[in-house]
């Protein structure tokens, strides 16, 4: 079957990964390490479905976690390079961290010096997020540069005389951005730190790079990665994690009702609040199969959630064909930021969520149901 036949035998909602989309994705990423040397990890914080880990680890050298579930997540389920960052480590997890992790990353020298010891005893290679203050976007919520930010250690904070012990350097300040951005930003993590990195073994560039998408400039990237391997003779780690389910997801609503006021309004099953809160928080529109602009094609709708959220809106859209109760509507790159950040507020049910195959059918991979959402309350 196309993937077109399977959507129509789903449940809905239901987020479904084209498994063939996300080796495209992983090829081309597994061809950069191959070009320069360089380590590229997932960051489970935008995609975190470990069913699909043991194909992501035939083709990228690990993961990076934001703290020790995510890490307990990439060690259990692809058991390979294991990377860790967190703004404030607990002490309660911090000897488990160190069991799992290659790489811990420390956001402040006073972090650094409180469990130097600990991590220095388990092996670990250790390093300090930067913040060369260097802002290369308009999205203030993601922007870990702006003034006031409480991630990485500026110039004016950092501290030569405790950096015994620290391998590496970390910066993570892109979203969603083109290799132009990385070149802005490493000419001002060269200018503020380049004495620092003489000294290093690995410097990790972040995440936030869009390099699957289709105008990206995958060669300048790699210039990038090969210009500071060789000055500092530092291994370099990238560590995308939209870049790796960019365009492979989609997710399948059912239309329950159509309702007027003042504009024709579609009510779904799938919700803007519970199942693609970037919708909402980015704020972005996210593209339908067969679906236009509003006034594009000839009817125009409002899709909205089930939600009693006032502002459950996922955008208006237009349709070739006026939208009947019980249609489907596929939106499309669904796999990353919707999962990992879903949620059941409402008492809303979770997608469910499946892969479809390369031999062409549907994997169902997981169902939810009322004992997901009572078990994570009391």
């Amino acid at each position: 079957m196309d993937i077109n036949q399977a959507f129509d035998q789903l449940p809905t909602p239901c987020y479904v990964v084209d498994e063939s989309l996300l080796i495209k994705n992983l090829k081309l990423l597994n061809q950069i390490q191959q070009q320069t040397g360089a380590h590229i990890l997932l960051a489970q914080k935008a995609f975190s479905m470990f069913s699909l880990y043991p194909l992501i680890g035939q083709y990228l050298s690990g993961t990076t976690a934001s703290g020790l579930f995510e890490a307990k997540l990439g060690y259990e389920e692809m058991g390979k390079e294991n990377h860790v960052f967190s703004t404030a480590y607990l002490e309660r997890e911090f000897n488990e961290i160190v069991a799992i992790c290659d790489h811990i990353v420390f956001n402040s020298f006073a972090q650094w010096m409180k469990y130097k010891n600990q991590a220095l005893a388990g092996g670990c290679s250790c390093g300090i997020r930067i913040n060369p203050g260097c802002s290369t976007q308009d999205h203030g919520i993601y922007d870990p540069c702006a003034m006031g930010s409480r991630l990485g250690v500026t110039t004016r904070q950092f501290r030569p005389d405790q950096l015994k012990g620290i391998t590496g350097l970390h910066f993570h300040t892109l979203c969603e951005q083109n290799a132009d951005a990385l070149e802005l930003t490493l000419e001002a993590v060269e200018a503020q730190f380049g004495n620092v990195l003489h000294q290093m073994e690995w410097l990790n560039l972040g995440g936030g790079h869009h390099i699957t998408r289709f105008d990206y400039d995958v060669e300048k990237l790699i210039v990038c990665i090969t210009h500071i391997q060789e000055k500092y003779a530092v291994r370099v780690y990238l560590e995308p994690g939209e870049a790796v389910a960019l365009n492979t997801g989609f997710l399948v609503a059912t239309v329950l009702d159509i309702v007027d006021n003042g504009i024709q309004i579609a009510i779904l099953d799938a919700s803007a609040a519970c199942h693609m809160p970037d919708v909402l928080e980015m704020p972005y529109r996210p593209e339908i199969i067969g679906g236009g602009m509003p006034e594009e094609k000839p009817f125009t709708y409002r899709l909205g959630g089930p939600t009693c959220l006032a502002g459950d809106i996922i955008g208006d859209y237009s349709f070739d064909a006026p939208l009947e109760t019980g249609d489907r509507l596929v939106f499309c790159d669904m796999a990353h930021y919707t999962m990992v950040k879903n949620n059941t507020f409402n008492g809303m049910n979770l997608p469910a969520i499946a892969i479809f195959t390369q031999q062409k059918d549907i994997r169902m991979v997981r169902q939810f149901g009322y004992d997901d959402f009572k078990n994570r309350l009391s």
